[in-house]
């Protein structure tokens, strides 16, 4: 298989006599003479003993280091970070959440750019480093394919991370006792693997299966199973199969297999953040994408996946019954899915999806086409004078489709979350925080405590929440993130007052202000810009490159 063709990367570090000291090198790190022959596979790691989604990765990159290796490649394992959203999540720390996704991009570009590696397999396992290895991988186009680290275990009573979240709102409440929230506390986070239900680890998983970035199922098996082993040893073996053919992410990653990826992610009833992640990896894959494109195509898109949050059922369910690829083929069959995308298997989606079976007969965890769930997409965006340039609810209909209140402002997650708690928060108020965007943050928070505390208090009817921040794939109930302006650069979120009228119209798609355009004008007009937050470091150089939230929050666009 080795050749100028299939090693045009590894070539120009390995051969030659001035090359000797690169192989040097390489001798001390395992190398033999007959690998400098072969082309490189980078595998990128997202392992770490931070969080329990990434806990195992690293046994699963030697997984997919071996099926490399068994194709006749040299696969070279190397690491990059993660974060954990459900650990940082409702501190300061979760400001550096949508951060990492710049780093994951910034270093697995880095490493793979700098090594000539002939080809790439990225391994991540939570929220953000999945998106992160996209971003650094289309960037990089060369020959390469994303693994999903899988998702967890249920916990005791179908327990997962979001039980934990909404436990302590019903503790606020008093629903919940001090002895009931230990169980749940204890109980709720068994083992390896990416939260449970259909929040933005799954979610985004799914999203690049559809993308044709994944082996067919890499989204829906669980992290400590032999198919999730067999799934890394065939990417490790798919990837020397698309070096051979040459197929780059650029082949792959074109505008119809994103509105597959979009299609998926509604069918599914998948998180807000895929709106973010999606249009940032479609950027870097020079792919137009903008957020019309999601209305565009959720006017005839069904939510079809009865799943947490606002559904029933866990991913490990899902699984069950098949994952996504019998949904992803009655989509194909009635026009929804583009057929004729390259996929990393190096045939097309409609090849792919050829011989998946049906769902087993009396399920009820994905509807029948003619008996959806919503009829249309649960991902909303909304334009209006709070939002200029758009914002992103997450509307299952269950919370209704129309909200009117009055602000109740906050500056910060925190205050909201007090406030929420000690019972200052009352029924029709519309929450408000701000200061929470890519730039104010600076990095955008989730708002999953706030969400949580207002679900698990028996709220989720009653009030709203706006923000310029985004939301946890966990976070359900009448919430609106992603306003754009965001507060930090003079949007008009920035100058709503405690006790202004808001109206959030989920059918007319719209997010209003209910003062008038002259009072709007005028109180733009005092507005000034507070200072920035962080003035050193990495949270600082974020909010000077970060673009809208609109735009992917990417922090390449010059």
């Amino acid at each position: 298989m080795a050749n100028d063709k299939t090693r045009k990367f590894s070539s120009i570090i390995v051969d030659g006599v001035a090359q000797a000291p690169s192989r040097a090198m390489l001798h001390a790190v395992g190398f033999k003479d007959s690998d400098f022959k072969k082309p490189q596979v980078g595998i990128a790691s997202t392992w770490s003993m931070v969080t329990p989604c990434n806990m195992h990765i690293n046994k699963l990159a030697e997984d997919a280091g071996r099926g490399a290796d068994q194709a006749g490649g040299k696969s070279i394992i190397f690491n990059t970070i993660t974060v954990s959203d459900g650990i940082s999540m409702g501190t300061p720390g979760m400001r550096y959440s949508l951060v990492s996704r710049e780093v994951i991009a910034d270093s697995i570009e880095t490493v793979a750019g700098a090594q000539g590696f002939d080809g790439v397999v990225a391994i991540g396992g939570c929220d953000k480093n999945m998106p992160g290895c996209m971003i650094g991988l289309s960037r990089l186009n060369r020959p390469s394919i994303f693994v999903y680290g899988g998702t967890i275990k249920p916990g005791a009573k179908r327990r997962d991370i979001v039980s934990v979240f909404e436990a302590v709102g019903g503790h606020a409440a008093g629903k919940v006792s001090d002895a009931e929230l230990k169980e749940v506390e204890d109980t709720a986070i068994p083992g390896p693997g990416s939260c449970g239900g259909m929040y933005t680890a799954n979610t985004m998983a799914s999203a690049i299966e559809a993308l044709g970035m994944s082996l067919p199922n890499s989204s829906a098996q669980e992290a400590v199973s032999v198919d999730k082993e067999e799934d890394c040893v065939r990417a490790g073996e798919a990837v020397m199969n698309l070096i051979e053919k040459d197929i780059k992410p650029s082949d792959i990653m074109t505008r119809k297999s994103f509105e597959n990826a979009i299609t998926v992610v509604i069918a599914i009833g998948g998180s807000t953040n895929a709106v973010l992640h999606l249009l940032a990896m479609a950027y870097s894959a020079n792919v137009k994408l903008e957020l019309d494109d999601f209305t565009r195509i959720g006017a005839k898109v069904p939510v079809l996946a009865d799943v947490k949050p606002s559904g029933k059922y866990l991913m490990s369910e899902l699984i069950e019954i098949g994952g996504i690829q019998p949904l992803m083929k009655v989509l194909l069959d009635v026009g929804l899915l583009h057929g004729d995308c390259m996929t990393v298997t190096g045939k097309t989606m409609a090849e792919n999806l050829a011989d998946v079976d049906p769902y087993p007969e009396g399920q009820d965890i994905i509807h029948k086409l003619e008996d959806p769930i919503k009829k249309d997409s649960h991902l909303v965006v909304l334009y209006g004078n709070l939002a200029p340039t758009g914002a992103v609810a997450k509307i299952s209909g269950k919370e209704g489709l129309h909200f009117s209140g009055n602000a109740r402002v906050f500056e910060s997650e925190e205050t909201a979350l007090a406030a929420i708690l000690d019972g200052t928060v009352v029924k029709d108020d519309v929450i408000v925080i701000r200061h929470e965007g890519p730039v104010g943050g600076p990095g955008m928070r989730e708002m999953l405590s706030p969400t949580g505390a207002i679900m698990g208090k028996g709220m989720g009817k009653d009030v709203a929440l706006i923000t310029d921040g985004r939301f946890s794939g966990g976070s359900h109930g009448f919430v609106v993130g992603h306003v754009t302006p965001e507060a930090a650069v003079g949007g008009p979120i920035a100058i709503i007052e405690t006790g202004d009228g808001i109206t959030i119209d989920a059918e007319s798609r719209t997010l209003n202000l209910n003062v008038s355009q002259e009072e709007i004008e005028t109180r733009l007009s005092k507005w000034k810009a507070p200072p920035p937050k962080e003035t050193r470091g990495v949270l600082a150089k974020y909010a000077k490159l970060v673009s809208s939230a609109s735009e992917g929050a990417v922090t390449d666009k010059f």
